[in-house]
């Protein structure tokens, strides 16, 4: 049996919430931070990095999934996404495609005000039920 990395809620939150100060959002001004933690116990983030030509935008999600991926990781354990104030986000529909291969369906992502007084959480399979898996 793998152990499964504790999950630091506050740790995330602040993670996501750094990420999120370095957003390319010059069109929207609209910042998103995320943060993944992975099987090894390693911490990866991500910001949201607009583009003029809209559908190359990314999504903080995707970026902090990516870096995970680059640095060795290759499970989610659990995903926090911060956006300003204290709106609650949920991923788009590509991000939880993406979220749905790199996490089991019992992961937990969770969404935060960016003062991380408002938390609300979700298992993948609650985010993308039936996706499409390997």
């Amino acid at each position: 049996m793998t152990d499964v990395p504790e999950i630091n809620v506050p740790a995330l939150v602040a993670a996501a919430r750094k990420a999120r100060l370095n957003a390319h959002a010059p069109y929207s001004h609209f910042q998103v931070g995320a943060a993944v933690l992975d099987e090894r116990g390693s911490v990866s983030v991500g910001c949201n990095m607009e583009n003029a030509a809209y559908p190359l935008g990314t999504c903080a999600e995707a970026v902090a999934l990516g870096a995970m991926v680059v640095s060795g990781g290759r499970q989610a354990r659990a995903i926090m996404i911060v956006a300003g104030g204290e709106r609650l986000i949920t991923p788009c529909g590509g991000c939880r495609q993406r979220i749905a291969e790199l996490a089991g369906p019992d992961t937990i992502v969770y969404c935060a005000s960016d003062t991380g007084d408002t938390i609300e959480s979700m298992r993948v399979e609650e985010l993308l039920p039936n996706s499409f898996r390997l």
